[in-house]
């Protein structure tokens, strides 16, 4: 993890010191998260998301957006014929790649890392449920007018599985599929 945080941080420092632009500012936002793959019947779980982003202008119209947010996951499991949440809370960090037009609209695609941080999962015989790390692919759309107010929609696709535990009821094989809605504020530093 710490290679990781390192090459992180000269991906981060190498692109600020090319940054034609450059804002930052609070992300807000829901989560519907469910699970997916193998034979898992599940429902999708509501959680939120909360961090903030930085982005760094490289021309009119890309830039490069790291985020940091807290984000909660997960899947209502049927458990015996009972609805059960299973939730996970990670520290994500997804590193964008985002095409802007010149009225506002935006795509975004990127690789998520997410570090697990908690879980509350109600069956007492699985331990450990989540793995420490969670990998996605993001891909997104929104909008963010001229002064830094915006809103997106974002699709986060698991890479990874979500578990490696050993339970009668449940298969380990599933992955974490999550529709996110953000407000954001890009407050801008450089332009």
């Amino acid at each position: 993890m710490k290679k990781l945080l390192i090459v992180i941080t000269l991906i981060v420092s190498s692109i600020t010191a090319n940054a034609q632009s450059f804002s930052f500012g609070p992300k807000v936002g829901l989560n519907l998260s469910n699970y997916t793959g193998d034979d898992i019947q599940s429902d999708a779980l509501v959680g939120a998301h909360l961090g903030g982003l930085l982005n760094f202008g490289i021309g009119e119209n890309f830039s490069i957006q790291p985020e940091v947010l807290f984000s909660t996951q997960g899947a209502k499991i049927d458990v015996a014929g009972e609805k059960r949440d299973y939730k996970t809370s990670y520290v994500t960090v997804p590193v964008l790649l985002k095409l802007k037009s010149n009225g506002g609209l935006y795509l975004e695609l990127g690789p998520q890392f997410g570090f697990k941080t908690s879980e509350n999962i109600p069956d007492q015989t699985i331990n450990n449920f989540s793995k420490n790390l969670d990998l996605a692919a993001a891909l997104g759309v929104g909008y963010q007018a001229p002064f830094g107010l915006g809103f997106g929609a974002r699709y986060l696709a698991g890479l990874s599985k979500v578990g490696n535990f050993d339970s009668g009821n449940i298969s380990p094989d599933f992955k974490n599929s999550v529709l996110q809605f953000s407000v954001f504020y890009a407050i801008p530093v450089v332009r």
